[in-house]
């Protein structure tokens, strides 16, 4: 492991393998500045995907590597462009420093919002070093195998009025519509759900910044996003509690898609396609 320090806000384990796990949205940490500007809502984040790097754990034993980010993501959004340009026009959506929850509650107190320098100052700060160190370390990854594989691991709730209608499916794998990672890749992915769990392909959500900035097949980096429903592994009377029976089984899931975007993405890869 090759931690970053406090002032990186992340954590790197570096991996054999040509695959990196980016944990985004499984941060916790606010510092004390930004903290006493919040609500009580805003302190307790949560719309943090929880657990998600304990999760992604034993993707280690395939070889990969995982990158973790410390912050929460209303410190600043890892998955957002910096420049604040939406990834969904016309849709609702939080911003790189958001300001409301999915639930619409306030997370600053009144008249404590960031504002334009202290949201640059943010994204120099926090955002900036998380995106520095996934490009090194994608780099490293196709310098040594000759690609890179991108996993961007996602979880939330089932049911957010805000950005969806009804019940969200279990897994929800997003490619910019085939932009980041062709077609046959992401369709072996799909193919290792099992049929009691329900999967989509660039549904409600297509992939993040991180999938449409970084998944550039002609430059042998592919990239995919799995949002993945926090009911696959998380207790649903305690939505932040770990299930250990449905963790087991989404792990095992997990896992699976994991060694097939191994196999199959090499393959593509490999094949000069």
């Amino acid at each position: 492991m090759l931690p970053g320090g406090t002032d990186t806000g992340f954590e790197l384990t570096r991996g054999s393998a040509p695959l990196l796990i980016s944990v985004p949205h499984d941060g916790r940490q606010i510092p004390d500045n930004i903290r006493d500007s919040m609500t009580p809502a805003g302190r307790s984040i949560p719309d943090t995907d929880w657990d998600v790097a304990r999760l992604y754990r034993p993707a280690l034993g395939l070889g990969a590597g995982m990158l973790v980010a410390r912050w929460s993501r209303y410190v600043v959004d890892l998955n957002r462009n910096p420049d604040g340009s939406a990834l969904y026009p016309g849709a609702s959506e939080t911003g790189v420093c958001p300001t409301s929850t999915f639930a619409r509650a306030p997370i600053y107190q009144d008249g404590r919002e960031p504002g334009s320098d202290q949201i640059e100052e943010r994204v120099q700060s926090y955002w900036q070093p998380y995106h520095d160190a996934l490009e090194r370390e994608l780099q490293r990854l196709r310098n040594r195998h000759g690609y890179a594989l991108l996993w961007d691991a996602h979880s939330i709730r089932s049911r957010v009025p805000r950005f969806f209608q009804g019940e969200l499916p279990d897994y929800n794998l997003g490619t910019a519509d085939g932009a980041s990672c062709p077609a046959p890749v992401t369709e072996a992915l799909a193919a290792v759900v099992p049929a009691s769990r329900s999967v989509v392909i660039n549904g409600r959500f297509k992939g993040g910044h991180i999938t449409r900035h970084y998944g550039r097949p002609a430059k042998r980096v592919l990239a995919v996003q799995l949002e993945l429903s926090q009911s696959t592994y998380l207790d649903p009377a305690d939505p932040q509690h770990w299930n250990g029976e449905r963790a087991a089984q989404a792990r095992d899931v997990i896992t699976r898609m994991l060694s097939t975007y191994l196999r199959s993405g090499g393959d593509w890869m490999r094949s000069g396609a």
